[in-house]
């Protein structure tokens, strides 16, 4: 089970950070990602560790800003959002699948969802 926690409002500029706890199961060796979904949008890749073999993927929209990380030995996983800007509004989602999981179908566990809004 995942449990996602952090979402709020941001003015743009401003930074958030997003923590996702797994129980019942450990992330080590497993891809973990955050994904984003904007209202009237699809479901989008933002970051995921161990989904493009041991590099870290961030999408171009929110490269230089975000910063993906885990700590295995809390069992948890992290999204560092810095520079936010509006269109960066969503509910934010934590998934874990298996090694090399990359497109949302492939994760296997996904927790319920932050909002995220960034607005003056």
């Amino acid at each position: 089970q995942l449990q996602a926690s952090g979402g709020g409002l941001v003015q743009p500029g401003g930074s958030l950070r997003l923590s996702c706890a797994a129980s019942g199961s450990t992330l080590d060796d497993y891809s973990i990602g955050w994904f984003r979904q904007a209202p009237g949008k699809e479901r989008e890749g933002v970051s995921c560790i161990g989904c493009i073999g041991s590099t870290t993927y961030y999408a171009d929209s929110v490269k230089g800003r975000f910063t993906i990380s885990r700590d295995n030995a809390k069992n948890s996983m992290y999204l560092q959002m810095n520079s936010l800007k509006p269109e960066d509004t969503a509910v934010y989602y934590c998934a874990v699948g298996a090694w090399g999981s990359y497109f949302p179908h492939e994760y296997d566990l996904w927790g319920q969802g932050t909002l995220v809004t960034v607005s003056v």
